[in-house]
């Protein structure tokens, strides 16, 4: 039922993946992590259990699987790559996620914590991440897709994709002026080419459409914009 090869996984490894549509439409991103040699823990965003829940007990079919919701609170520890955790690539730095033990040390602001991930280009559900979007433009298929494992609901459309064209628009980080909000207009010109959908003061992610050129003088609520990558 995912995106990624969960069955290779070792004892104690982890792994993102995706719960998909048919149509390769995002339901919930995941991180599966293997507790043991029948045991799975698929975290996923806080609202998001029950809708993983119901689709993978509605494909159990006759499979011998008990499906079970657990709660569970999560820490995020930077400079950490090994050692008691579940690792998280994130925000471009060695993390670990932990569960229900909140570690020592000093909280990191969230906003910057925020311009860390603006940095590394991750997506997050309910920002970048909806039903609206293609885990290709996303940049969810070198991270949380196996292109290579035995078939997935959402599998055709992504082959299709990544093999035979490309998507139409892309994840970019933005240097702009200010926080513009959520959704605000990306021009090239006079034609609108994107929307961001996260932003720091004079950082942003936004998707852009892809045949805009890499230095191109963008323009967000008025103000210059570019693409840093």
């Amino acid at each position: 039922m995912l995106s990624n090869d969960v069955k290779a996984l070792g004892t104690g490894d982890a792994c993102e993946a995706l719960l998909l549509t048919a149509k390769a439409r995002v339901i919930a991103p995941l991180v599966v992590w293997r507790r043991g040699a029948d045991d799975f823990l698929l975290l996923t965003e806080e609202g998001l259990g029950e809708a993983v829940r119901a689709a993978l007990a509605r494909a159990r079919f006759a499979a011998k699987a008990e499906i079970e919701p657990e709660d569970h609170e999560a820490w995020l520890v930077l400079g950490a790559a090994d050692g008691g955790g579940i690792p998280n690539a994130d925000y471009g730095l060695d993390a670990v996620e932990v569960l229900d033990e909140r570690p020592v040390g000093d909280p990191v602001d969230p906003e910057e914590l925020e311009r860390l991930r603006i940095r590394a280009r991750t997506p997050v559900w309910g920002k970048e991440i909806d039903d609206r979007v293609l885990p290709a433009e996303a940049g969810l298929v070198e991270r949380a897709v196996s292109l290579d494992k035995g078939c997935f609901p959402g599998q055709e459309p992504i082959a299709r994709l990544h093999y035979r064209g490309h998507a139409n628009r892309g994840l970019r980080i933005l240097e702009v002026e200010g926080v513009p909000a959520f959704e605000t207009e990306v021009r090239y010109g006079e034609k609108a080419v994107g929307r961001v959908t996260s932003s720091v003061p004079g950082l942003a992610l936004a998707y852009v459409r892809a045949e805009v050129p890499a230095d191109a003088e963008l323009e967000v609520e008025g103000c210059k914009a570019r693409q840093l990558h």
